[in-house]
C-alpha cells in the first residue's frame, strides 16, 4: 500500500538555485530528465474540452499529436466522474520519433533493472492527479484540472505518492510552487538498480529502494526503507486469487484482454499489475476502460475482465468467476473473466487458501504482497529457465573466438530439441504445478511474447560475442600478424576494428573501458606501420 511511505521530516525551504544543478549534470534539467521528462497541467476549457495549460519545464518539446493525447488521457471518463480527487495512470506512444533528452542514457539502467522496471524508449508513462470541486467561480460551476507527471519510467507508488504530496499544494499555489518542486528533484540523484535513495521534496524525504535484476526472488526490501519502486499493487488481484493461473498464462501467452473497471484508477492499476504477471516480453495489449460502452464495442475481444470496486479492507472478496464470451451483451454485465480458454496448468490451491485466509485475518499487505511475488516469479521462472538454459547452449564455445576471424554464428533455435531437452531440465524440476507444459510451451511459441523474449536475448548474445572478439583481439600478438600481410589486408583490418570500435560504444557492449582503449591503441599501432599516404587517408577518412 501507500502506508509509512514518508520519512524523515526536514524543514520546509524555498526552491534551491539552479547552478547547483548546472554543476552536477552536463545539461540543464539533466537530473530531472532521469526521473520525469516534463510535467503537464490540463484543464477543462467550455470551448476546446479538455486543453494543455502549461507544459514544465517551458522548453521541453511534445508533439501535438502528444499534447491532445495526454489531454484526453488525464481526464476520467465522464461517466465514471464523481467529485473529489482522482489518481491514476497511462501509457502513451511517443510520437514524432526519438529525440534528445538532457539525461544521458548511457544504457547501465536498463541492463540491471528488472524488465518491468526498465526505462521505455518508444513509450511515456502519464501519472495523473485529477480534482473535481465545485467552483461557483467558474462559468461551468466546476473547477477541474489534472496535475500530470510524464516520465519514461514504470515507477507507479513512487510518483503517485509524489502527486500525493505536490498535487494539492500546487491547485493552491500554481506555478510557483511546481518550479520550486521542480527544482528540488533536479537535486536528485539518478535511480540506480540496488540503491536505497534519499529524496527531498516539499520538506519530507521519500525514501525509495530500486530493484535490481539480481535481487533474490521473494526477498522484500520493506525492512530497509519505506518505500520500493514498483509499478503495481498486488491489493487489486483480491477478487481474482482463484484465477491467478489463468491470468498469468494469459500474459505469458501476450493474449489481448480488456480491462473493465468502474473507476480509472482501479483500471488502471490492473492493467499495470496484468503487465507484470509474466515478464519474458511485454507486448500484450491490454486495455483498461471504465465506460459501458465499451462493452459493445470491445465484446469480440477474445479475454474480457470485468471488475467491481476494490475493497482493501479485511472483508473476503467475492472471487469473479470463468464466464463464456457469449454472456457479454447487456451493460450492466457482471464482474467476471469473460473467456473460453482453458488453462494448461492446474491451479495452486495451497497457494489461494493461504490468501483467502490471510485477507479474513487482516494479515498485513506487505506480507500477502510477498506471498503472491514469490509464486509468480518462481512460476515464471521455472518457465522460463529452462528456455535459457537451451538458448545459453547455442552460444558458440569461447574457444571457438579467434582474433582475425569473423566471431562464430548463433546456433539457430530448434523447437523439437528443446522440448527433447525438458526431459531432463524441465520445469518440473523446479515447479510443484502439475498440469500440461509441454502444451503451455507450443502455445508460447505461437506467441507474440516468444518473439519479443528471443529477439531480446538473441540480441544480448550477439553483443556477448562481439565483447569476447574484442576481448580475443586485445590479447593478441598484432605485430606478428602484420608481417606477411599486405597493405589491403593491412588497411581492411582497421577499418573493421574502428567500426568494431564504434558498434560497441553506440551500442554500450558490455566490455570494459580498458579494452576499448587497448583496441584504439592496436589502431594507432597498425596505421603507423603503414606508409605515410595511407596514414594520412586513415588518420583523416
Amino acid at each position: 500500500g501507500r502506508r509509512g511511505v514518508l520519512s524523515t521530516q526536514t524543514p520546509r525551504a524555498g526552491p534551491r538555485p539552479r547552478r547547483a544543478a548546472a554543476a552536477a549534470s552536463p545539461l540543464p534539467w539533466g537530473r530531472f530528465a532521469a526521473w520525469i521528462d516534463c510535467v503537464c497541467v490540463v484543464t477543462f476549457d467550455l470551448e476546446l474540452g479538455q486543453a494543455m495549460e502549461l507544459v514544465y519545464p517551458h522548453d521541453f518539446r511534445l508533439t501535438e499529436k502528444e499534447k491532445t493525447s495526454i489531454c484526453y488521457l488525464s481526464f476520467p471518463d465522464s461517466y465514471s466522474g464523481g467529485l473529489g480527487d482522482t489518481q491514476f495512470s497511462f501509457r502513451l506512444r511517443q510520437a514524432g520519433g526519438s529525440r534528445d533528452s538532457p539525461f544521458q542514457d548511457d544504457g547501465r539502467y536498463n541492463r540491471e533493472a528488472p524488465l518491468t522496471l526498465q526505462r521505455e524508449a518508444a513509450h511515456y508513462f502519464g501519472y495523473v492527479y485529477f480534482r473535481q470541486v465545485k467552483d461557483s467561480s467558474m462559468r461551468r460551476g466546476y473547477f477541474q484540472k489534472s496535475l500530470v507527471l510524464v516520465s519514461r519510467l514504470p515507477y507507479v507508488n513512487l510518483f503517485q505518492c509524489l502527486l500525493q504530496l505536490i498535487a494539492p499544494e500546487y491547485f493552491d499555489k500554481l506555478e510557483p510552487c511546481l518550479e520550486a518542486v521542480c527544482n528540488e528533484i533536479d537535486q536528485w540523484p539518478p535511480p540506480v538498480p540496488g540503491q536505497t535513495l534519499n529524496l527531498p521534496v516539499m520538506g519530507v524525504v521519500i525514501q525509495v529502494r530500486i530493484p535490481s535484476r539480481v535481487d533474490k526472488p521473494g526477498s522484500s526490501p520493506v525492512k530497509q526503507c519505506n518505500q520500493e519502486v514498483r509499478g503495481w499493487r498486488e491489493g487489486c488481484f483480491q477478487p481474482v486469487l482463484i484465477h491467478i493461473q489463468m491470468l498469468w498464462e494469459l500474459m505469458l501467452l501476450g493474449e489481448p484482454m480488456v480491462v473493465m473497471a468502474p473507476s480509472p484508477t482501479v483500471s488502471s492499476e490492473m492493467v499495470l499489475a496484468l503487465t507484470s504477471l509474466s515478464p519474458p516480453s511485454r507486448p500484450n495489449i491490454i486495455v483498461g476502460v471504465t465506460n459501458p460502452f465499451f462493452i459493445k464495442t470491445l465484446q469480440h475481444w477474445p479475454h474480457i475482465l470485468r471488475v467491481g470496486e476494490l475493497r482493501m479492507s479485511g472483508d473476503l472478496p467475492k472471487q469473479v468467476k470463468v464466464k463464456k464470451l457469449a454472456k457479454l451483451k447487456t451493460l450492466d454485465t457482471k464482474p467476471g473473466i469473460y473467456t473460453s480458454y482453458k488453462t494448461f496448468l492446474h491451479k495452486d490451491k495451497t497457494l489461494i487458501k493461504r490468501l483467502l485466509k490471510g485477507i479474513q485475518r487482516k494479515r498485513p499487505s506487505e506480507v500477502q504482497s510477498a506471498l503472491l511475488r514469490r509464486h509468480l516469479l518462481e512460476l515464471t521462472q521455472s518457465f522460463i529457465i529452462p528456455l535459457e538454459h537451451y538458448m545459453a547452449s547455442l552460444m558458440p564455445l569461447q574457444r571457438a573466438i579467434t582474433p582475425w576471424k569473423n566471431p562464430p554464428q548463433i546456433r539457430p533455435f530448434c523447437q523439437e530439441d528443446f522440448m527433447k531437452s525438458l526431459e531432463h531440465a524441465g520445469p518440473q524440476l523446479t515447479c510443484v504445478l502439475k498440469g500440461d507444459w509441454l502444451g503451455l510451451y507450443r502455445r508460447f511459441f505461437k506467441s507474440p511474447n516468444f518473439d519479443g523474449w528471443f529477439r531480446q536475448r538473441h540480441r544480448e548474445m550477439t553483443q556477448k560475442l562481439e565483447a569476447l572478439h574484442l576481448e580475443a583481439i586485445c590479447g593478441a600478438d598484432i605485430v606478428a600478424w602484420m608481417k606477411d600481410k599486405s597493405e589491403v589486408e593491412i588497411v581492411d583490418l582497421v577499418l573493421k576494428l574502428r567500426e568494431k570500435l564504434v558498434r560497441a560504444r553506440c551500442q554500450h557492449l558490455p566490455v570494459k573501458e580498458e579494452t576499448l582503449q587497448r583496441v584504439s591503441l592496436y589502431i594507432d599501432t597498425i596505421i603507423g606501420s603503414l606508409p605515410e599516404d595511407l596514414q594520412a587517408v586513415l588518420h583523416h577518412p
